[in-house]
């Protein structure tokens, strides 16, 4: 069965454009609160943590009133990063945790992103019967939920994120710079890699509701690469604007990604305990695929988003996956993607091979990348296209085993990215074009 409201990573959109809108939120916060009432899982108490776009104060209070309308107490949590609120669910054993976010989007979006009581992403099931309660008249309950504010909130997930470092293991060595992209990681991040004992420079931490994600954090990393230059700094973190992705950049100011990162953790423990291995997705670059396959790690790919990699990671029973854009889960330690904790990971890996970022990153070569768009009248399926398919098939043949084609429907537009890597960018970026020309002339628009 589909669903009408639930994306990928919860509910998202424009602010005043439907559903993101004071009334719905007001009737998910009743539905949500039906739903978990019923199952009775955890105290009869749900969280409540945003982001710092301005629309957070009003989906804040529509979603405590309409959680309070069905019987629910509510804990408001204020300004923290979503994999906080993931880890305080589970730490105070409550029915649900709810992040009012968009993520990396701008200031005039915004969304809601659930998590169980274990903190973890809410199943389909769920999903689908919260969107059966939204059809049903709201009635309140007959004994009405209450709020309060939780105040040590913010210490408890520094405490945590700290602890998911080696007792002893202190920071005094490394001068960070911190772009905290004015979101939700804007209090936090600095106090963990302060308390850690490293030297910290900060930028873009003055939330103001309106500049989050604007020309900074992870989307935009060039001030960051110009203050790490500029401060002669070891290391540069960028966080997006609820906290769950990272990005690095090394001490010559380079761009180091997700695909990166994962590789650098999963070298490390491997190294250390050996890794049984790592999930990526379909868009990883095929380098990191080659780097696994020399160390002797095993690799597999999901589809795009964050869910689907931990969907594979738990089918495997493996503790680590991510994606390019930097959100990586270490499932030993963290339920869901979260910046500060493997941002912590990363470090420690440096740590264990002993080597600065810009000489560790090095154990993976990226392959050169081209991706082309390819505009649709309407979406159609192309799998059966055998001119597109035997185009696809020519190409592959001409990589010889040493790249990959992939051509993927976008998930919101009508689109075919048509993408191809590989050793040679001449032959990539070639190939790519003849692909997409194919596309084009077959179901383009």
């Amino acid at each position: 069965m589909s669903r009408k409201y639930f994306g990928t990573d919860g509910i998202r959109g424009k602010v005043g454009e439907y559903p993101i809108t004071p009334d719905f939120v007001l009737r998910l916060g009743w539905a949500v609160g039906r739903v978990f009432s019923r199952r009775g899982d955890g105290q009869n108490l749900i969280l409540i943590g945003k982001d710092t776009r301005i629309s957070g104060y009003m989906f804040e209070s529509a979603l405590e009133a309409g959680l309070i309308n069905a019987g629910v107490d509510v804990g408001l949590l204020g300004p923290m990063p979503t994999p906080a609120i993931a880890y305080l669910s589970q730490a105070f054993r409550v029915q649900a945790g709810i992040v009012i976010s968009a993520s990396h989007n701008p200031y005039c979006d915004n969304g809601i992103k659930l998590f169980t009581g274990k903190g973890e992403k809410l199943p389909d099931d769920i999903e689908l019967e919260i969107e059966a309660e939204l059809d049903k008249e709201m009635v309140s309950a007959e004994s009405l939920g209450k709020a309060r504010r939780i105040n040590d909130a913010q210490g408890r997930y520094i405490e945590y994120c700290k602890s998911t470092l080696p007792r002893g293991l202190k920071l005094n060595d490394y001068h960070i710079v911190l772009d905290c992209s004015h979101g939700a990681t804007y209090q936090v991040a600095p106090n963990v890699f302060q308390e850690l004992g490293a030297k910290v420079d900060v930028i873009h931490a003055a939330p103001d509701g309106l500049n989050i994600n604007e020309n900074c954090g992870s989307t935009h990393p060039e001030a960051l690469r110009e203050k790490v230059l500029e401060v002669g700094a070891d290391l540069g973190i960028a966080f997006d604007g609820d906290g769950d992705r990272v990005l690095f950049v090394d001490s010559n100011g380079e761009l180091v990604d997700g695909d990166e990162l994962l590789f650098l953790i999963a070298a490390a423990r491997h190294q250390l305990r050996g890794c049984t291995g790592a999930v990526g997705t379909l868009m990883s670059n095929y380098g990191l695929e080659i780097a696994f396959k020399q160390l002797g790690i095993p690799f597999e790919r999901a589809g795009v988003g964050d869910r689907y990699v931990l969907e594979l990671m738990r089918n495997k029973g493996w503790m680590l996956g991510g994606e390019s854009s930097g959100h990586i889960i270490c499932g030993d330690v963290a339920t869901t993607g979260d910046g500060v904790v493997s941002a912590l990971q990363v470090v420690n890996a440096l740590h264990i091979l002993a080597e600065p970022l810009a000489i560790a990153k090095k154990g993976m070569a990226k392959l050169p990348q081209k991706m082309i768009n390819v505009r649709l009248a309407k979406k159609v399926a192309i799998g059966d296209n055998d001119i597109i398919n035997k185009a696809v098939a020519q190409a592959e043949e001409e990589l010889a085993d040493k790249g990959r084609v992939l051509l993927r429907p976008s998930g919101t537009e009508p689109l075919i990215r048509v993408m191809v890597e590989g050793e040679d960018i001449d032959q990539v970026n070639s190939l790519a074009k003849r692909l997409a020309d194919v596309v084009s002339s077959e179901v383009g628009v």
